[in-house]
């Protein structure tokens, strides 16, 4: 079914797709107006029907899949649903933007997971990226001035940071349950139905969670499912297991800078000078990163020692 997609270059195709489509998820979560909890949950929601269909195909012509790899999906799940939550969150404080950069991040946490878990030493372009990629946070969050863009940058800074931390955990578990690379939709269907639940326990704890959708905001959450994660995702889960890691964190750059500009083309979002160059240092320091972080097979290695 997939196995056009085997070469590097219709995998960095997928990837450069999906990465675009997924830019316009923090305008459409924008538009919808809903709670940061309540976009996190339909957005799975809607998502699992034709993420079902499409997995219980690959399910009759491959067979089941392997319990570890369903765990390991299962698992990125849970993250997921944390990092939407968050991010949500960051988008009400400071904006479509400044908050899909931020949680971007995720690309110089990865290869920092592997000297945590493995005791590898990582390359010395990641160690100049981390403290440029933390001056650039504090740039964003608003703290070295007044006048920052935002109701409450620093908030926004903090849950950006956070959703980012979930977001790489994520990464990496979805990567190991796609290790079969005939069926991407089953490890997106696991992975969307745990982010769902994860998203409703956390909008019950937090208290911003509505179960019941309601007009128009519903049907930017739909167009946000279909979209981004039905659609965005399985693009990206195609090309996750064909490209080296880093290369991949590379490519899904593409959505903060798309979500940049639409933030100020849809909403005249207009962030400070400061935050601007607080963009421009996260964004060199993550392109540094992913081209002298870890090697291509080291994701698994953290895989194997931590699930």
């Amino acid at each position: 079914m997939y196995e056009r997609l085997s070469t590097r270059r219709a995998a960095t195709l997928c990837a450069v797709s999906g990465a675009a489509v997924i830019a316009f998820s923090s305008t459409w979560v924008k538009l919808s107006a809903a709670s940061a909890s309540t976009a996190a949950i339909f957005r799975c929601a809607y998502a699992v029907p034709v993420l079902l269909v499409l997995a219980l195909h690959e399910d009759r012509r491959y067979g089941t899949r392997a319990w570890r790899d369903r765990r390991a999906a299962l698992g990125g799940g849970a993250l997921m649903g944390i990092d939407l939550v968050l991010w949500d969150h960051s988008i009400t404080d400071v904006g479509v933007g400044l908050a899909t950069v931020l949680a971007n991040i995720q690309v110089v946490l990865v290869p920092l997971a592997a000297w945590l878990v493995l005791s590898e030493r990582p390359a010395r372009r990641l160690l100049l990226a981390m403290p440029a990629t933390l001056g650039g946070v504090l740039m964003i969050s608003g703290v070295l001035e007044r006048g920052a863009y935002g109701s409450d940058p620093g908030a926004g800074a903090a849950y950006g940071v956070g959703a980012g931390v979930a977001y790489a955990g994520a990464l990496l578990l979805l990567r190991r349950g796609g290790v079969d690379l005939r069926r991407p939709a089953g490890p997106l269907l696991d992975l969307t139905v745990s982010a769902g639940v994860a998203a409703s326990v956390i909008g019950l704890i937090w208290g911003d969670a509505r179960f019941v959708p309601s007009w128009p905001g519903a049907g930017w959450l739909l167009v946000l499912a279909l979209g981004s994660q039905v659609i965005g995702w399985l693009l990206i889960t195609i090309s996750l297991p064909r490209l080296p890691a880093a290369m991949t964190s590379l490519l899904l750059m593409i959505q903060p800078v798309g979500s940049m500009i639409l933030g100020v083309v849809i909403f005249a979002q207009r962030p400070s000078a400061l935050q601007l160059l607080g963009v421009a240092v996260v964004l060199a320091a993550v392109v540094i990163a992913s081209r002298g972080g870890i090697n291509e097979r080291d994701p698994e290695r953290v895989l194997e020692a931590v699930v």
